[in-house]
């Protein structure tokens, strides 16, 4: 066979240049092939499998576009401030200091150190989850078969220690996930109602109001009662834009929000950033 021997194994290795996979990463992300309108500089340009991962240091300022391309994508998301890991996203405090468990467009996602990591600037799909995490190894088994990385049913939190070492962290620095383009209602008994998808299409934007780290796992959601492992691709784009400023209709959207905003603009300053 052609790749038999080493000379064979480069030539074939080499033929690939140049082609593109329904799911893979675009380098450089200018030449992704159908930016949007209002993409500008694009950053970050990838289409992540359905079973898949993916992670990136963004910038502060930068605005991260979540599609789901065919109604079944999941987005758990991760966030930590990239040069002090420590300081990590915080559903809980996202979910109390905001007084709403559920996310969308204008609300903030926390940090335990009182400040912000991400904004949510826009939303169409309306369908997320800030209450149950990500699939793990031992439900992936019992539901699926299997939950390791390498198989057909790969577990979200498995996905996630993967992304996390290959940014200095460890199992134990990952915290409670959050999910986008899947939703849970919580019932007048307390019980947890799955929504689903708002359909193909939907988009969510983040806008990083610190330097990140991002880590994204696109797998079903745990709650999800369909019995298959069924999860759609996934389209990352980042662009170059400016950070949440005094006076931003976000900023000043509530108490509670502007004084996470305040927190924030007081340590990045301390460090000499304006």
């Amino acid at each position: 066979m052609a790749t038999a021997t080493t000379h064979g194994a480069r030539d074939h290795a080499r033929a690939q240049e140049g082609t593109q996979a329904e799911a893979m990463p675009v380098v450089p992300a200018s030449a992704w092939p159908m930016p949007p309108p209002e993409a500008g500089h694009l950053v970050w340009a990838e289409t992540v499998a359905g079973g898949n991962y993916t992670h990136r240091v963004l910038a502060r300022g930068t605005e991260l576009r979540l599609t789901d391309l065919r109604g079944d994508a999941c987005a758990h998301l991760l966030l930590y401030a990239a040069d002090r890991p420590w300081e990590r996203l915080n559903v809980a405090d996202t979910v109390k200091v905001q007084w709403n468990a559920y996310l969308g467009e204008g609300q903030l996602l926390l940090s335990d150190q009182g400040r912000v990591l991400a904004s949510i600037v826009a939303d169409t799909s309306g369908r997320h989850d800030a209450l149950c995490g990500t699939s793990t190894l031992v439900r992936n088994t019992e539901r699926y078969g299997d939950g390791t990385p390498q198989s057909a049913s790969p577990a979200g939190r498995e996905l996630f220690k993967l992304a996390a070492a290959k940014n200095g962290l460890q199992p134990r620095d990952l915290p409670p996930s959050l999910s986008f383009f899947q939703g849970v209602e919580v019932g007048e008994d307390g019980t947890l109602d799955f929504t689903g998808s708002a359909g193909p299409g939907a988009v969510v934007t983040l806008r990083a109001e610190q330097d990140v780290t991002v880590l994204l796992a696109n797998v079903p959601h745990p709650a999800d009662p369909r019995p298959d492992y069924l999860c759609t691709p996934l389209e990352v784009l980042a662009r170059r834009a400016e950070a949440t400023r005094p006076g931003d209709p976000l900023w000043e959207a509530t108490p509670e929000g502007r004084r996470a905003f305040l927190n924030t603009a007081e340590f990045l300053a301390a460090r000499g950033h304006a």
